[in-house]
């Protein structure tokens, strides 16, 4: 997208054309195309098209809001979903930030959550259009005042005098993503020296950091959405006493530690515990052993085992009837004999894929049931059973 194709979408104009593409559905594309370039030039309908195709896109990290915003093809795919950058403009607010630097700040995801909660944005990136489209973000929303945006290298960015700084450093170059945290853009090191110029920091990094690169002294948080791990952030200057986190949205419910040792590894009892993926991610599957009385199925997998409910956000619990050795001959006659046709499947360190395995299996019946599969010391087994609720557990028991 040129960036005069897209300034061409903020005038009246393209303004009625954006509208009138609201709800365009797929597959309509060429004949909507070919009937508005009899009213509108050409290169109007094509960026206004690809906008909406855009914004289509974007609903799944934005949701309705995607339709007021703007975006370039890469602000789909790196911008910030709108759940994980309210949480974080909360957690600023609440540290006393008033005014922060926005590093890299692409479309302007994060600055819109930022200004949102009162804070004073300056939004930095190097791209001419990606500026362009921020300011443009900001002004759809009313938020022009709090945020200003400048196109410049982040790098030479003087943050003197702000409360805070958070960056997030591009992690994908033309030849895909990247893995290297030194080969992101700034690269980690900058990024780390960056947020400790100021009172309050943070960073974007991959959720598969390896736990040995968050640096002293920094608070790591894994944020995931719905049960999805959607990133991950070193955060500076929160005097954290544990130095690990891991927030589940939405609820904003929140779990702190990394400092106890594992959990014991033990037999399969009556419930099985998954914890989730935040929770993984933050090696804090102790922390919610702690809770539950539980223990490991394998010191290498994340299964918790107990033989009692006790209620915890972090972790789906299943009521376990059937602990056998893996085996796909024996599994495929038990939900014949059971008659169920609904399987759902989870597994952990074994190869087989869930929908390899729906295939073999051919459920047919009215009923439902859950199969975990998981690598133990004992070998592979397969554990079956059924989401607990709170009616397994005893009255005024469930919190």
């Amino acid at each position: 997208m040129e960036i005069e194709s897209f300034r061409a979408l903020l005038t009246d104009e393209g303004q009625a054309l954006l509208a009138e593409l609201r709800d365009f559905k797929a597959g309509e594309e060429l004949a909507l195309a070919t009937r508005l370039r009899r009213a509108h030039p050409a290169p109007l309908v094509s960026a206004a098209l690809a906008q909406a195709q855009l914004r289509q896109r974007a609903r799944a990290k934005f949701g309705d809001q995607a339709d007021e915003l703007y975006f370039t093809p890469d602000g789909v795919e790196q911008a910030t979903r709108r759940s994980v950058a309210e949480w974080r403009a909360q957690r600023f607010a609440a540290l006393g930030v008033r005014r922060l630097a926005d590093l890299c700040c692409g479309i302007g995801g994060d600055a819109i959550a930022l200004a949102r909660v009162g804070i004073a944005v300056l939004a930095v990136d190097r791209s001419p259009l990606t500026c362009a489209v921020a300011e443009a973000n900001a002004a759809s929303l009313g938020l022009a005042e709090l945020i200003e945006v400048r196109c410049a290298d982040v790098t030479e960015v003087d943050v003197t005098g702000y409360d805070a700084v958070f960056t997030d450093p591009a992690r994908r170059t033309a030849r895909g993503r990247v893995f290297d945290p030194e080969a992101y853009s700034p690269p980690l090191s900058w990024a780390i020296e960056a947020a400790r110029r100021t009172p309050f920091g943070a960073l974007k990094v991959a959720p598969g950091i390896p736990h040995e690169l968050v640096p002293d002294g920094a608070e790591a948080e894994w944020v995931s959405d719905h049960g999805e791990v959607k990133e991950a952030a070193l955060w500076f200057g929160t005097r954290a006493d544990r130095p690990h986190r891991a927030t589940l949205l939405p609820g904003d419910r929140t779990l702190t530690g990394g400092l106890l040792p594992d959990p014991p590894a033990g037999p399969v009892g009556r419930y099985l515990y998954e914890p989730d993926g935040a929770v993984i991610r933050a090696h804090l599957v102790a922390e919610v052993a702690e809770q539950i009385g539980g223990r490991l199925i394998d010191p290498m997998i994340a299964y918790l085992t107990s033989d009692r409910l006790v209620p915890t956000p972090y972790a789906h619990a299943y009521e376990i009837s059937d602990v056998l050795p893996f085996n796909v001959k024996k599994l495929k006659a038990l939900l014949r004999e059971r008659g169920v046709g609904t399987v759902v499947i989870k597994k952990r360190g074994i190869g087989i894929t869930p929908e390899e395995l729906r295939r073999q299996l051919k459920p047919s019946g009215p009923n439902e049931l859950t199969v975990i599969l998981s690598r133990t010391d004992h070998g592979p087994l397969m554990m079956l059973g059924r989401p607990a609720t709170a009616e397994d557990q005893p009255a005024g028991a469930w919190m």
